[in-house]
């Protein structure tokens, strides 16, 4: 399933908070309706057969209460997307990503197998389950992890025992650490942890870039992977990177030099600093113990310039701008390979930059769709990120300067990001505002979700005389949002933590209401803006 995900360590946020978020986007050519959910420990399987691969696995009898963003429709499994668990845990489940042959021949996919025949006659052959995907992993793991490391712990766990049918990247956080997880193959995995002072872009492929095997496999201060990771790579020849002495010192003494032109003003204890770096990476180079993942594991196609790599180019774009992304002369072009999977922005990342990266569509470049520079051709090139698919945008906030059990913030926002708005919801609650819990097939106004697939639906027919409603909304629901925020926070501050949660169930009804009235009153702007181009308008005046 198509996505978008950026995460943005501590020290990169504007307020110390550790932020994930990721964009659920539908399969091509559907919808898949999305909705909020609570889940509380009595409602949470104990055992869980999945969809998908018709797996049957035996869980935990000690969950915790935990968000969710499930399909609101039954049938195909419960996809619960993100949500936070009782210990102030995030997970996002789950960013596609891509592979390569190599990877994919050395250790296969673990693909459901249906039988074959009739059950009791000659020739039958039982079905055989396939592995864990998408459809289960936050349901399999959220509710019984204490720390985002614990979360790559036991995800990494269940993939070894039972494998993973797709290539798949995951996020857990907590108020000090975000870890981001690939699986490779079908039993495979990696994990790095977030730099604390960085954002990571992540556009369906895989993404790690710098991985120590070293670490790894020791204080597992940065890196996590498969027990056998070293071992699989060696004798599958996966390890791609150039190791000839040579290679690593021009490539190094390239790179030392880069860096102390640009380090002039610093003293001779952090050249010092970084003379021993650039010393443990040749070392590391040379021993084999650091390799580019992304040139081993993923993928190096023809659709990756049209489908992924522009979406990176364009979120590190707005984030660092003058880094020069444009013309011959930039360091990185929108088909790039080697954009990096982590930056220390020019400034400190807010809520509102997340939601403006997760909804672009190439504004202020010739890919713009709804742009007036460049040629019909060059604006549509490339998947914006901000695409009708959107299902579903959560953002995962947990905040280190408010007590524990007001820390979790889940901001949401329904169908496409281009028109919607994003709204926080504390995630310390037993239920949802029915406003976001109410999704069904059918489509009603009454329904958060459905009411941003109709507004999508008639701005987009005539963006440019609608595009200053939604700017309006968005900007009113932002305010709203974070004025909520700041006044709950005083006023549930002196309470017992028996009446929290009721209390920001409350406020979270509060901010829904607000929403609804925002919502409506916006579909009728555009609704009425559109209807004003349909094709049997006459100006003449009946009166």
């Amino acid at each position: 399933m198509a996505c978008t995900t950026i995460l943005v360590g501590k020290l990169a946020s504007y307020d110390g908070s550790t932020i994930v978020a990721r964009n659920e986007d539908s399969p091509g050519g559907q919808f898949e309706p999305k909705r909020m959910a609570v889940i509380e420990p009595a409602d949470q399987p104990r055992t869980y057969t999945s969809v998908e691969s018709h797996l049957t696995i035996e869980l935990p009898d000690d969950p915790m209460r935990y968000s969710s963003v499930p399909d609101a429709l039954p049938g195909h499994g419960i996809w619960a997307a993100a949500g936070f668990n009782t210990a102030n845990v995030g997970m996002s489940a789950t960013e596609t990503i891509t592979s390569n042959e190599r990877v994919l021949g050395a250790d296969p996919l673990v693909v459901y197998q249906p039988a074959q025949g009739k059950e009791g006659e000659e020739g039958y052959v039982p079905a055989v389950p396939g592995g864990i995907g998408e459809e289960d992993m936050v349901t399999l793991v959220l509710p019984y992890i204490h720390s985002a490391r614990e979360g790559v712990e036991r995800l990494g766990a269940l993939l070894a025992q039972y494998g993973t049918y797709e290539m798949n990247g995951i996020a857990f956080s907590d108020a000090d650490e975000i870890w981001w997880l690939e699986t490779i193959g079908g039993h495979h995995w990696i994990a790095k942890r977030v730099p604390d002072d960085a954002y990571v872009t992540m556009p369906n492929q895989l993404g790690i870039d710098y991985f120590d095997l070293a670490d790894a496999e020791g204080e597992r201060a940065e890196h996590m992977a498969s027990e056998d990771l070293r071992e699989w790579m060696d004798a599958n020849h996966l390890n791609l990177t150039m190791l000839a002495p040579h290679v690593v010192d021009d490539t190094l003494d390239d790179i030392y030099d880069e860096l102390a032109g640009v380090l002039v003003d610093v003293d001779d204890d952090a050249l010092d600093e970084l003379d021993n770096l650039v010393d443990d990476v040749r070392e590391g180079l040379l021993a084999g113990d650091i390799f580019n993942p992304r040139e081993a594991f993923g993928s190096h196609s023809d659709s990756d310039h049209v489908y992924n790599t522009p979406r990176a180019w364009y979120m590190q774009r707005c984030l660092n701008p003058h880094d020069g992304w444009d013309g011959p002369e930039a360091a990185y072009g929108p088909e790039a390979d080697d954009i990096p999977w982590s930056r220390v922005p020019e400034r400190k990342v807010t809520i509102e930059d997340v939601k403006y990266v997760l909804s672009a569509h190439y504004q202020g470049t010739p890919f713009d769709p709804y742009g007036r520079r460049g040629t019909e051709a060059t604006r549509g090139a490339y998947r914006p990120i901000g695409i009708n698919r959107n299902g579903q945008l959560a953002v995962l906030q947990i905040r280190p300067y408010v007590a524990p059990e007001l820390a979790c913030v889940q901001w949401m926002a329904f169908g496409s990001n281009v028109f919607n708005a994003l709204v926080p919801l504390y995630a310390n609650v037993e239920h949802m505002p029915e406003y976001l819990e109410n999704t069904t097939a059918r489509v009603t106004s009454e329904s958060f979700y459905w009411a941003n697939r109709l507004i999508a639906a008639l701005a987009d027919a005539r963006f440019h005389e609608n595009s200053a409603h939604v700017e309006r909304y968005q900007e009113k629901i932002g305010g709203m949002a974070h004025r909520l925020l700041r006044e709950t926070d005083a006023a549930v501050a002196d309470l017992p933590a028996e009446e929290v949660p009721a209390a920001l169930a409350a406020a979270n009804d509060r901010m829904a209401a607000d929403l609804k009235r925002e919502t409506e009153d916006l579909l009728g702007k555009v609704l009425y803006t559109t209807s004003l181009a349909m094709k049997n308008a006459f100006a003449m005046s009946d009166n």
